[in-house]
């Protein structure tokens, strides 16, 4: 019998082996499971509960149906299968892995170990023993890595990137599809590959890649190179590859790296490497082109000299330069004398010559650090700085002049101009570069009215002159615009009976600041602004209205005289604005000054002096005998009148000469068939002198002064002209014959 000891001892050292057990399974994280079917009783481990989110001391529910409901449904057919081959004894079934729903709601993946270990006499389970793990964490390591590699593989697709891994010990080399792809490679074995690559080696490079590779193994370090290959198919294309060395576990050297075709990058690479070289000769030219577009935009074409865009820029960098250094600046500016008579006489070929000449001059005349310009025509100006004295100005100006008035010959010729010099200067920090040469201008333009051929400085007084003008000019543009310019009328008279043969036209300016001012006042400005064809056009337009409306009232005046300037008579658009104005033939005359050179008149002015004789508009010769009319210049102008000078007019009564020369101009009018006007009569006797010398028109204050044309009517009902002294009461005051009525109608 065994001895109740002994049954105590194997009791316990059974109890220890169980801790011992129990201990190892738990620290093992195994979830022990036990489902005796004979005795209808199902354990389950605390970790089996633990990794379920169940308490040690939660009963678990050993219902086959409740427990499938907490399979993934994914899982669930093979879950049951794999249940049932586990209860047949099929060992592939002993182990398997599948999803359970934790008790937070989340799934687990378990891996499944178990076994019948007990059947009845029919085969039939009895006892089902086995262990749970919770293999969530490393499920998910491994779809992690899977996702790596699935990112890994997919980029390495999407770059066209093959990978190999030599084996430099064992002789061995693997390359992924994608880089036999890349080689062209079809059917080869692993152990030729290496002997495939190197023959794909093109053979202009096959040494130096070779001993590439070889040096980095011998140094057992990684490589990075290019290289070129003949791929199968003998498309030659530019591999780019990139190996590391590493010594894996086993102790072996290996090299594993990448290969990827650039053939398209480098391709690239070469034509924009061309396209730059392109570029970078292109932009040489374009610097080159810009540089000389840059050279002839700043220069005179013709000289050579800087222009005046040039000269702007360069102004205000010499009045930075004598702000800030508390220097002088001088302009001088330069306009040449009788320039227009050599391009006249001669030609544009000697004007060039001619501005070519003058520019040499001035670039010799003038120290190294002066500026010259031309600036347009023949003007030129020069930028002096540093020390400068009105003397030493004065000298460089009198030295330009003196040197440009010397001859110069051009084919044959010997051609003579001059010059004339204006001069500003200035100096301090409120220097003003434009200021300055705007003043040069004004010096210019007195040296030029003071008798050219001379220099001039700047002054005060000038600008002053210069600012009047420039007001003058503006108040004459405005006074067009609001029709302050209204014509007087001077009566003209016949010689022998005083009767009125018409009225000259006068212009006058009801100024609203100076009231009524006469031509001597705005004359000149008006032809520096280019103007008074307006002022004559807005007078003959009024003078037509007055004589519509005198007519109306019962006064008949026979014709009206009006003033036409030279610019106007140029006007080859003078012809449509006279039709339109739809003048009575023999109703106007326009009064030619003799001034105008007759003999010389160009194409547009004979056009419209043919087109006033189609409007029955007759010619008068104005101021005759003070201008340069000649006697063949008559003859083809045929004038209906000529009008006398007041100054031949003016020493009738004291001078014998001058009668014998107002005999001669009216005898050359008469046989001509031209009328003669004397204008300035001043006196009776001068009425009586000339109508004796046989004058056939009178004007002047002896008769009648200019009036307004409001006062014409009243002036002709009145006539006034015909009172005679009482001497001759009666009598005509000339003729001493009765006097006749009046004019008016």
């Amino acid at each position: 019998m065994v001895s109740a000891d002994t049954i105590d001892g194997q009791a316990a050292g059974l109890v220890e082996r169980e801790s011992r057990w129990n201990y190892a399974l738990v620290g093992s994280g195994l979830g022990v499971w036990d489902h005796n079917l004979r005795l209808g009783t199902r354990f389950y481990s605390d970790t089996w509960k633990a990794m379920r989110g169940m308490a040690p001391d939660e009963e678990a529910d050993g219902d086959y149906d409740a427990w499938i409901a907490l399979i993934h449904p994914d899982d669930r057919e093979f879950v049951g299968k794999a249940i049932d081959r586990q209860n047949a004894g099929d060992q592939n079934y002993q182990i398997f892995e599948y999803r359970e729903r934790h008790k937070n709601g989340h799934w687990i993946w378990i891996e499944c170990r178990g076994a019948c270990v007990e059947w009845d006499a029919d085969g039939v389970p009895l006892r089902l023993v086995g262990t749970d793990t919770d293999i969530t964490a490393r499920k998910e390591a491994e779809e992690r890595l899977a996702h790596m590699s699935r990112r890994l593989d997919l980029a390495l697709d999407i770059s066209g990137i093959g990978v190999f891994e030599s084996d430099l010990d064992a002789g061995t080399v693997e390359w992924d599809a994608r880089l036999l792809t890349i080689y062209g490679i079809k059917d080869t074995v692993r152990a030729a590959i290496a002997d495939v690559w190197t023959e794909a080696l093109h053979p202009d490079d096959r040494d130096r890649v070779n001993a590439t590779v070889a040096e980095n193994i011998a140094r057992q370090t990684g490589f990075h190179h290019e290289f070129r290959i003949i791929r199968g198919d003998g498309a030659e294309r530019v591999i780019r590859a990139k190996a590391a060395f590493f010594i894996d576990g086993n102790g072996h050297r290996k090299l594993i790296g990448a290969n990827w075709d650039v053939t398209e990058e480098v391709m690239l690479n070469a034509e924009l490497q061309r396209a730059k070289d392109l570029a970078e000769a292109r932009n040489i030219e374009l610097e080159a082109a810009k540089e000389s577009i840059e050279h002839l935009a700043l220069h005179d074409f013709l000289t050579g000299l800087p222009n005046r865009r040039y000269l702007d820029r360069k102004l205000e960098e010499y009045s930075a330069k004598s702000r800030n250094a508390d220097q002088s600046l001088a302009v001088l500016h330069i306009d040449l004398d009788r320039f227009k008579q050599i391009n006249d006489t001669l030609g544009h070929r000697a004007g060039d010559a001619m501005l070519k000449h003058a520019a040499t001059v001035l670039t010799e005349n003038v120290r190294p650090g002066d500026f010259v310009a031309r600036i347009g025509g023949d003007e030129f100006v020069v930028l002096c700085t540093v020390e400068i004295t009105p003397k030493k100005i004065a000298n460089l100006a009198e030295r330009i002049v003196r040197e440009l008035g010397r001859p110069i010959r051009f084919e044959h010729h010997d051609c003579r101009f001059g010059a004339s010099v204006g001069i500003a200067t200035d100096s301090g920090p409120m220097l003003d570069g434009k200021q300055l040469l705007l003043n040069a201008d004004i010096a210019l333009y007195r040296a030029k009215s003071g008798g050219r051929n001379r220099h001039e400085f700047f002054s005060k007084d000038a600008r002053r002159q210069v600012i009047a003008s420039k007001r003058l000019a503006d108040d004459i543009l405005i006074g067009l615009e609001r029709n302050e310019f209204v014509p007087f009328y001077q009566p003209q008279f016949d010689a022998r009976t005083l009767d009125i043969t018409g009225v000259e036209t006068l212009a006058r300016w009801q100024h609203r600041e100076h009231g009524l001012l006469t031509p001597d006042r705005f004359l000149a400005i008006a032809e520096d602004i280019n103007v008074v064809a307006t002022i004559d056009g807005v007078i003959l337009e009024q003078a037509l209205i007055d004589r519509a409306k005198w007519e109306s009232e019962g006064i008949v005046i026979p014709k009206i005289a009006v003033n036409v300037s030279s610019r106007r008579l140029d006007d080859p658009n003078l012809g449509k604005k006279l039709r339109a104005l739809k003048i009575v033939p023999g109703t106007i005359a326009f009064e030619l000054l003799e001034s105008i050179s007759l003999d010389d008149c160009d194409d547009a002015a004979i056009a419209n002096l043919r087109q006033f004789r189609r409007l029955g508009i007759d010619i008068e010769i104005d101021d005759f005998g003070t201008g340069h009319a000649s006697i063949v210049s008559l003859l083809r102008l045929s004038p209906k009148t000529l009008k006398i000078d007041r100054e031949l007019i003016r020493m009738l009564p004291t001078s014998a000469e001058q009668r014998k020369l107002v005999r001669s101009i009216i005898d050359i009018g008469r046989s001509l068939s031209i009328m003669v006007t004397a204008e300035g009569v001043e006196t009776m006797e001068h009425a009586r002198i000339l109508r004796d010398l046989g004058c056939d028109v009178l004007q002047g204050y002896a008769l009648a002064r200019p009036m307004p044309a409001m006062q014409i009517p009243a002036f002709v009902r009145a006539a006034s002209w015909r009172q005679v002294a009482p001497a001759t009461q009666g009598h005509h005051p000339i003729s001493g014959k009765p006097a006749k009525a009046s004019a008016s109608k």
